[in-house]
């Protein structure tokens, strides 16, 4: 069963549906917002719509027709397909309707140990290109979904323009994306573009109470996530808080010269949670950063938060992990 739709995705879903009602919605849709705002969410509403075989008067899927069955029979979340991050490498594990397809991060099995690409490769695309070649096996749509495609490769890149220049009718193609900079041009312009935007605070809070937190620390995850709900609610839902707090204290004691670098970046890797941390990092920046007005702070709290997130980059390449850690530490002493 799908998740309910929050408010702000339902928004953007009716915009959707009115677009794929009046056979306006392009062959290439770029489905963009913040990480954790339920892109992949909409998305799979939007599939079920339109794999549907049976729709109702108002567009909305059946739930009963063929097409609907093997979408509710999609693989559920499989703990093996799980990268070293915690991230999920398909979304939804292996789909049972032959018309629908995940594009996502995949495990390389070799050499051994098996481990988390850190990109979606040339192959993938060309799988989903072939996919999107065929005639459709139930006779209606056709869906095809990359996420996140910020990932692509730049070598993938090309192949997915040549699939981009080639729409087939009933196939779509959609891109979700928390980084659509990333992309190149030539992508994004042939792309319609379906944005995911933050909802009103209040908006926001009366989710997060509905998702059964307490109003104090609803209200604190929320101003510490900037208005954004899915952040808010990851962290309040578990220890993100907590953990925002010792990466706020630490930051403070490396300016006070009462921390060695080397030392906080090693305990910062130890446990396996030094992506959230430097995500923790780059939101201290941007907190800081709020209503300054003095150029040279806003440069320093800029180079801080592009410090964090370059780091994290480098933390899916080969890099140690501890020394990608310590150059960003190194913009707060």
């Amino acid at each position: 069963m799908l998740p309910a739709l929050s408010p702000w995705q339902q928004r953007a879903y009716d915009h959707a549906a009115a677009a794929i009602d009046g056979g306006h919605f392009g062959h290439a849709t770029l489905i963009t917002g913040p990480a954790l705002i339920g892109k992949r969410v909409l998305a799979e509403h939007l599939a079920h719509r339109v794999l549907c075989r049976s729709p109702k008067a108002d567009g909305q899927a059946c739930g009963a027709c063929k097409g609907c069955s093997l979408f509710a029979a999609r693989a559920q979340y499989d703990p093996l397909e799980t990268r070293p991050d915690g991230a999920l490498s398909h979304p939804w594990g292996h789909s049972a309707h032959p018309d629908l397809s995940m594009v996502g991060y995949e495990w390389k099995l070799k050499p051994s140990p098996p481990k988390m690409r850190a990109e979606l490769v040339i192959e993938q695309i060309r799988s989903l290109s072939e996919k999107l070649s065929l005639t459709p096996q139930l006779g209606g749509a056709q869906v095809v979904i990359v996420d996140p495609a910020d990932a692509i490769n730049w070598n993938a890149f090309n192949a997915l323009l040549k699939t981009l220049e080639e729409p087939q009718p009933g196939r779509y193609l959609w891109l979700l994306s928390s980084n659509p900079a990333r992309l190149p041009a030539t992508i994004r312009s042939r792309c319609q573009r379906l944005d995911v935007r933050l909802p009103p605070r209040a908006e926001a809070l009366a989710w997060l109470l509905s998702r059964g937190h307490a109003a104090k620390a609803a209200g604190e995850a929320l101003d510490a996530a900037r208005g954004h709900p899915g952040l808010a609610d990851a962290w309040a839902s578990g220890d993100g808080l907590a953990l925002r707090r010792t990466v706020a204290d630490d930051v403070q004691a490396l300016g006070r010269g009462q921390a060695a670098v080397g030392e906080v970046a090693q305990r910062w890797v130890a446990d396996g949670r030094a992506s959230e941390r430097l995500q923790h990092l780059a939101e201290l920046a941007l907190h800081d950063a709020a209503g300054l007005t003095d150029s040279a702070a806003t440069r320093t709290l800029a180079a801080r938060f592009d410090a964090a997130n370059r780091a994290r980059d480098l933390l899916r390449s080969t890099v140690r992990a501890d020394l990608a850690v310590a150059e960003s530490l190194l913009a707060w002493c």
